[in-house]
């Protein structure tokens, strides 16, 4: 049997704890929705202040080139390259995830000109497969999603390009990035991995498993705050001949120059398509500052533990009530979340909210939790449990406000 004391023992020896003072982290909350917001890093609010009461307010337009606006897709994108593997200069940060997926997708059929495939997986998040499907019509190509257990039997020599996510949204479940890549590149396809519940979360190695393409949010793991953009990755040996379809005018070769063709940029900056959202970039960059030191693999054997923990004490404690587990309990096909099954998980995650445990829900059954191991603790993990039990035990779960559905879930 596994006891509070067990976790605080845990805590006690936990070589990142010190992390959780570099968060805002409100009184009485157990926030395990970091998958899908990122808590507030400690040092956004006084970065945010500083662009908006000097370099806007008092540097105007001057702050482009005072204040080093212009250059910050390039440097935020070179400080996010290291959480997942990749050389700086292959890492910019723009757009959102569904609109870089867009110009990664086109591009990666455009280098694999006759090829009449994007394969893709049924379960993916939805964007992903919506904006697939978009290409497809496009290009004059089908989209054609399968099984998870069906994506190395379905790679042929008629697939272009394969989008995956690396870390399922619902289940938690990963691919094997390197095994996949490698099978695509033998029957000559391009892969577009999306980060978006990896970066930060656990190690990632892009150059070493030889991928093409990844696309990721910066409002998860990352903790760049609502809406935060969009990274993407090209590796380099793919820029000379990317032809991305959104030919904006930061993307041009001399873009104060204002000619009337289109050159593209050398390099990754071809990635851009216009003005970048400075203000998110600010945020996020001042975020990432969350991550300086962090050795990423004690940050991926603490998530383990963590969300370990979290499926032992569901069995512990919570086998009555009817739960079922979506995500696998093998820590190598484990992401940074656990997500449960109950036919009534909506109305359950909204009573559980009420007492101060944040996740949420994905339709049709899914209560999911996120684990962000820079700032959740062991003993976290045990109090969440705790009050979720009494919420089963109560049946609170069954009051009316907690019932109806609020319209993001």
């Amino acid at each position: 049997m596994i006891s509070r004391q067990d976790c605080l023992a845990l805590d006690a020896k936990d070589p990142l704890a010190a992390c959780r003072e570099r968060f805002a982290l409100p009184p009485g909350v157990i926030y395990l929705d970091g998958n899908s917001l990122g808590a507030m890093p400690r040092a956004v609010p006084s970065r945010m202040q500083q662009a908006i009461e000097q370099e806007w307010a008092v540097g105007l337009i001057r702050s482009w080139n005072d204040a080093d606006w212009y250059p910050a897709p390039q440097r935020v994108g070179a400080r996010i390259s290291a959480l997942i593997g990749a050389k700086p200069n292959e890492v910019i940060v723009a757009d959102s995830t569904s609109v870089n997926l867009f110009k990664l997708l086109v591009a990666a059929l455009r280098l694999r000109p006759g090829r009449k495939t994007i394969l893709g997986e049924n379960g993916n998040f939805p964007t992903d497969a919506y904006v697939a499907s978009g290409v497809a019509e496009l290009c004059g190509v089908q989209h054609r999603p399968v099984a998870p257990a069906e994506v190395m039997a379905a790679l042929n020599e008629d697939v272009a390009v394969l989008t995956l996510t690396h870390v399922n949204y619902k289940s938690g479940q990963t691919f094997d990035m390197a095994a996949i890549t490698r099978r695509a590149h033998e029957v000559g396809a391009l892969v577009i991995w999306d980060l978006a519940h990896t970066a930060g979360a656990m190690p990632c190695d892009l150059n070493g498993c030889e991928a093409d393409f990844a696309v990721g949010c910066g409002y998860k793991y990352l903790n760049g705050g609502p809406g935060a953009p969009s990274f993407a990755f090209v590796a380099e040996r793919h820029h000379e001949a990317l032809r991305q379809p959104i030919t904006g005018w930061h993307g041009h070769a001399k873009p104060f120059a204002f000619g009337q063709s289109y050159e593209p940029a050398p390099g990754i900056d071809r990635m851009l398509v216009g003005t970048a959202p400075q203000m998110g970039l600010f945020a996020l960059e001042a975020a990432l500052t969350a991550f300086d030191g962090v050795d990423l693999q004690q940050l991926r054997a603490k998530s383990l533990a963590l969300t370990s923990l979290f499926i032992r004490l569901v069995d512990q404690e919570l086998s009555e009530y009817g739960f079922g587990l979506a995500t696998p309990r093998e820590d190598g096909l484990r992401g940074s979340q656990v997500s449960l099954t109950h036919e009534q998980g909506y109305a359950i995650v909204q009573a559980l909210i009420a007492r101060g445990v944040i996740g949420d829900f994905r339709a049709p059954d899914i209560l999911r939790f996120g684990f962000a191991a820079l700032y959740l603790s062991h003993a976290d993990v045990w109090d969440a449990i705790a009050l979720l039990k009494d919420v089963m035990s109560s049946g609170d779960w069954q009051k009316p406000e907690f019932m109806a559905k609020k319209a993001v879930t």
